[in-house]
């Protein structure tokens, strides 16, 4: 569980709350139909922008938002190396009974490729073309977010216009004005609010995590090729290491002489 992203949206919310009801009058806060206008009028809009199952199906996106993403890099690093290490001391057709102990399926799939002994220029084009698409994919989920946080702040607004205009036509009771107007407002607090606080951090939050996976799948790509070509295991672990941050790089005792 990714905990900066639910501390985020609280704290967020609980700065709001708190300073409404220190402001007193909460109860004006709650109004259902302009939540209907800012939520469902943002849906329908989006609906109108994407394919229905695009957006039915990002409900399985958001949820990478609230996950912690291990990335395991340091993990798959030595396990790049022990491969490395048996592929020279073997033979690179040796690893193959190591291929159903390797988890990522993008790695599996590019050392079957070494193993069945498929060209490097192949290899990297196969890895790279699955790569370019996991970034397509990933990229519908963060324009739908990014669509929602650019919808919702606009059906605020319709929301506050109809409000106007209802209150114009009573202008004849000055006593309603003032409740009349921060009704009429209230839809425009509700779609900043769900855009600034939701949707966009949201929509940020996957790219994000989408760039760190294409990072770790490039880091793949390079380790396959690697052992295909032979470099030396000490070699292997030193040109990985590089796409890590080096506060997160260990100094493996392990690592090959």
């Amino acid at each position: 569980m990714d905990f900066a992203t639910i501390i985020g949206i609280f704290s967020g919310l609980f700065l709001i709350v708190y300073n409404i009801a220190t402001g007193g009058a909460a109860e004006i806060f709650i109004h259902i139909p302009s939540m209907m206008i800012v939520f469902g009028g943002a849906i329908a809009a989006t609906l109108v922008t994407f394919p229905l199952n695009e957006v039915v199906g990002v409900m399985r996106v958001v949820s990478k938002a609230f996950k912690k993403e291990d990335a395991l890099q340091l993990a798959m690093i030595n396990q790049f190396v022990d491969l490395a290490k048996k592929a020279r001391r073997e033979g690179i057709l040796a690893i193959d009974k190591e291929l159903n102990n390797i988890d990522n399926e993008f790695a599996r799939v590019g050392l079957e490729m070494a193993v069945d002994g498929s060209e490097p220029e192949v290899i990297r084009d196969v890895l790279e073309t699955e790569l370019t698409y996991l970034q397509e994919r990933h990229k519908i989920g963060q324009k739908i977010f990014a669509a929602l946080g650019a919808y919702a702040p606009a059906f605020g607004m319709i929301g506050t216009l109809i409000g106007l205009i209802s209150m114009l036509k009573s202008l004849d009771d000055p006593a309603n004005i003032g409740q009349g107007m921060a009704v009429a407002l209230i839809t425009t607090f509700y779609g900043s609010l769900i855009a600034n606080l939701v949707f966009l951090p949201i929509a940020g939050k996957l790219k994000n995590i989408s760039d760190q996976e294409v990072i770790k799948k490039e880091m793949i790509i390079e380790g396959v090729l690697a052992i295909q070509f032979g470099e030396h295991p000490k070699n292997i672990n030193r040109k990985l290491l590089n796409f890590i941050p080096p506060k997160n790089r260990l100094q493996d005792e392990s690592a090959p002489s």
